[in-house]
């Protein structure tokens, strides 16, 4: 049966930094025609993330049929703006940095709560290509030049086979598909493949200063992965009714109690649970419960598997991947 990689992400430690975006940006997209592209990106939610109002773009499946998205359009993933450098480094012509006019970028939203103080919130989301059980990229695909490796579950587009339909970019209701104008080929996250063949994890997982994402194949049992997603059950996919069985997985995020009007603490979800249940799905609510639980129970000195896990004290323990290194 194929083996099939996945990542888990812990978004109550995720401080927004970006320092996974550099890491697979620098790595990566550092070619012409790949200046617009962000394989991976932190998105502050609730915000219309990058690119602009993905989530109502269409696209994944619906009742096993192939559902056709929208075509992103430039403007919602915002270009790469020129600095007037020459002019104040140089030609000494102006004494402060400027840009043109720009609408909209990867980090528009960034930093913006919802609600009204004192219960306002706001928490940061990374993504990337979910390498989904079900891609709705492939299936789409006129010319086959996706494929998904059977040694690791992995989707890749072969860049000799594809001929720059961009049909893949329509069905990935993740718009997690990027088009290179320079090269006419589509290209997206390899989940580092080159480094996961070698037992080294993802750049965007090893470089995360706060520990967050969890590597591993979702069949290892005992594995991070399996503890994580299958039995305590914290981890969930984002948007699962698109229907493409994404294999990245989101631990929901906790923030501070909300409070009363009296500045007593209220019980409630700062984050309402209706948009974690938009995001997330309805067992957020019991996933959220068994967090909070476990928390108290290692307050109170109690042994919990799963905090010990979550806290990732040693960050080998991240990582189940063969022969695992540091990079």
């Amino acid at each position: 049966m194929p083996k099939q990689i996945a990542m888990v992400l812990d978004l109550n430690k995720c401080i927004g930094c970006q320092t996974c975006t550099s890491a697979c940006k620098s790595l990566w997209t550092d070619e012409p025609g790949q200046e617009y592209m962000l394989w991976n990106n932190v998105e502050t939610k609730p915000g219309r993330g990058y690119p602009k109002n993905w989530e109502l773009g269409g696209g994944g499946w619906k009742d096993d049929e192939l559902l056709k998205g929208e075509m992103p359009e430039w403007e919602d993933f915002g270009d790469v703006i020129d600095l007037n450098h020459t002019d104040v480094y140089f030609d000494g012509q102006s004494d402060k940095l400027s840009r043109e006019r720009m609408e909209y970028g990867s980090n528009w939203d960034e930093d913006t709560s919802s609600g009204e103080y004192p219960n306002n919130y706001h928490f940061y989301l990374p993504r990337l290509c979910n390498h989904c059980t079900k891609p709705a990229c492939l299936e789409a695909c006129p010319v086959r030049a996706i494929y998904k490796r059977e040694q690791d579950g992995i989707v890749l587009v072969d860049q000799d086979k594809c001929q720059g339909y961009r049909e893949c970019n329509k069905a990935c209701p993740y718009d997690k598909v990027y088009f290179n104008m320079v090269t006419g080929k589509s290209q997206k996250c390899i989940f580092c493949f080159p480094r996961v063949e070698q037992g080294v994890p993802p750049a965007c997982a090893r470089q995360c200063p706060g520990r967050l994402r969890f590597v591993g194949f979702l069949d290892d049992e005992g594995g991070p992965i399996d503890l994580l997603v299958n039995k305590w059950k914290v981890a969930l996919p984002l948007h699962a009714e698109f229907g493409t069985e994404p294999n990245v997985f989101y631990v929901p995020p906790i923030l501070p109690p909300k409070f009363k009007e009296s500045g007593e603490i209220d019980d409630g979800y700062r984050v309402p649970l209706e948009y974690m249940e938009y995001l997330f799905g309805p067992n957020v609510e019991t996933a959220l419960g068994t967090i909070q639980d476990e928390m108290a129970k290692k307050k109170e000195g109690q042994d919990s598997e799963l905090m010990d896990l979550l806290i990732a004290k040693e960050w080998k323990s991240l990582f189940n991947i063969p022969d695992v290194r540091t990079f």
